[in-house]
């Protein structure tokens, strides 16, 4: 099974289109929805778990860019700024992976970007914006 955590961006002109719906019954791939928010008319964004053979995941990637969604791995996107960080660990107890925990022996917030599936839920909980969200344009999937 190969699964690849996607970014995925609608302009306004295919937001009513069920696009998901069309790839999933077309190439029989599993999904997970972490976060949405997309609606008619206006640009959507989607983070998406994808996961089946390795083949139609590709192919299905390839469906979605013809249909002018604009596809980004979310590898490293959720990044923690050091300098801004105060250990708080607010944010230890909504992250849903466990990628940011604390070291109880040090009492050290550890950010695991490997186990983060870019939810965003700790930049919102961060009281000093700690966690920063990139997206850089070399992480872009055709």
């Amino acid at each position: 099974m190969y699964t690849k955590m996607l970014v995925l961006r609608f302009p306004a002109e295919i937001t009513d289109k069920p696009l998901i719906c069309s790839l999933i019954r077309r190439l029989d791939l599993c999904f997970n929805i972490l976060k949405a928010k997309i609606l008619p008319g206006r640009e959507g964004l989607m983070v998406l778990e994808l996961s089946g053979y390795k083949r139609q995941v590709n192919e299905g990637l390839r469906y979605l860019r013809a249909q002018g969604v604009k596809i980004k791995s979310v590898e490293q996107e959720i990044r923690r700024n050091d300098d801004v960080c105060i250990q708080c660990g607010a944010c230890t107890g909504i992250c849903p992976t466990n990628a940011l925990h604390m070291n109880r022996e040090t009492m050290e917030v550890i950010f695991d970007a490997k186990r983060c599936t870019g939810c965003e839920l700790c930049m919102a909980i961060c009281p000093v914006r700690a966690m920063e969200i990139r997206f850089s344009t070399d992480k872009v999937l055709v």
